[in-house]
């Protein structure tokens, strides 16, 4: 956990960080920014599905471990060169994409590694207290970045997000459970590892309509995002300090989520907590496109609290499933698949967002995209979920 927690409080300084040495340090266009976040996301678009494959070879923790010391020395080449006088655009384009490599290989991994350390009855247990600790993060980490940005400087905080992944590997390391080896009749080639891969997500009913739901809420949820700065600054015009707050106030929901979802899948049942976390929760998001610059401001914050709670409730639920019914010697190309095609529909989404908004004007575009958030849970009424309480029951029937 404590590795886990040196790496999300690091990369989400990262996140926020990064764009500040361009613009701060380098005096970046928007055009440069932008091409920056794209590279920054585009690894798991680009390697994601072999990845899984290759993963599913190797040491699980060997695997974190290296990436974790990539990711060290790449963030610490930053406040290196300028230093030096050498930091230029071409630079942080290199690092910000060869991070976002060892990140899709650290993901894959532990995702895949954490059934290993813990038995099947305490999966639950053990994603909740992840997504805490990732929510952790998403709440604190910019925040913290934006301080030392102020206090030291662009350049010398990402030594701060280097610093962290080396904490995390120095803790990867200390633990004591042995690294299995993966087993030799695995090993086979490249291409029809990654087919399998996909016909094994594909062949299970469950994992099918986790998929649909998942992809329709990314996209609609994904346009939101991609509008929400502009129309909290433009339509609703708040000033920027309430704009901040409004959007770091998902992550107490999250938060929430994850502290609460031991209990609730204990108590309620897994299969039935993840198909409802999902259903409960999506007609609040009607209420975000009715924020406006008085008391409805709220509006803005209940729905991003209400809609994040119930999605990491929903994963927390879906990751589970995953760990419970895929052999271990699948496990990596199963979660690289699902990743593959998760964080696929979000660049969509995200330029359906911009298109939408274009032709009819933000506000009403909002008011799409989260009627189509509304609806995205329909896919799970159609599967085994709504008649179990348990994903053991899925197992046994499978």
């Amino acid at each position: 956990m404590g590795s886990h927690l040196a790496n999300e409080f690091g990369a989400n300084i990262a996140r926020v960080a990064l764009p500040l040495v361009a613009v701060l340090s380098l005096h970046a266009s928007p055009l440069e920014v932008g091409a920056l976040a794209a590279l920054q996301s585009a690894a798991f678009l680009i390697i994601s599905l072999p990845a899984g494959a290759w993963v599913d070879r190797m040491r699980k923790r060997r695997v974190m471990l290296v990436s974790d010391v990539a990711r060290f020395l790449l963030l610490g080449s930053i406040p290196l060169t300028a230093a030096l006088g050498l930091l230029s655009m071409p630079i942080l384009y290199g690092v910000a994409l060869l991070v976002g490599l060892a990140q899709v290989f650290n993901d894959v991994a532990d995702v895949t590694y954490l059934p290993s350390l813990v038995g099947k009855d305490q999966l639950s247990d053990g994603n909740a207290k992840l997504e805490v600790i990732r929510n952790t993060g998403a709440l604190a980490g910019p925040s913290l970045s934006g301080a030392l940005v102020q206090l030291l400087g662009a350049p010398r905080t990402m030594l701060a997000t280097a610093l962290g992944a080396l904490t995390s590997a120095i803790l990867l390391g200390s633990i004591k459970k042995p690294d299995s080896r993966p087993p030799v009749s695995e090993r086979s080639r490249l291409l029809p590892d990654i087919a399998l891969g996909l016909r094994t997500v594909w062949a299970d009913p469950v994992q099918r309509v986790f998929l649909a739901a998942t992809a329709a809420t990314n996209i609609c949820i994904s346009a939101v995002v991609s509008l929400s700065v502009l129309f909290l600054a433009t339509v609703v015009q708040l000033p920027p300090g309430i704009i901040g707050v409004l959007l770091m106030s998902g992550a107490f929901g999250g938060l929430l989520g994850g502290l609460l979802g031991t209990w609730l899948f204990k108590t309620y049942g897994t299969a039935r907590v993840t198909w409802l976390a999902l259903t409960l929760t999506s007609p609040f998001g009607l209420l975000l496109p009715m924020t406006q610059s008085d008391w409805r401001v709220s509006c803005f914050a209940v729905t991003s609290i209400v809609l994040s709670f119930g999605a990491i409730l929903f994963n927390i639920g879906m990751i589970t499933y995953r760990q419970t019914v895929t052999p271990e010697s699948m496990l990596g190309r199963v979660n690289a698949t699902v990743r593959f095609i998760v964080l696929g529909t979000m660049p969509v989404g995200a330029m359906l967002g911009g298109i939408v908004a274009h032709e009819i004007g933000v506000r009403e575009a909002l008011w799409v995209f989260l009627t189509g958030r509304l609806i995205s849970f329909l896919p799970l009424l159609f599967s085994r979920l709504p008649y179990m309480r348990d994903f053991a029951e899925v197992q046994a029937k499978s």
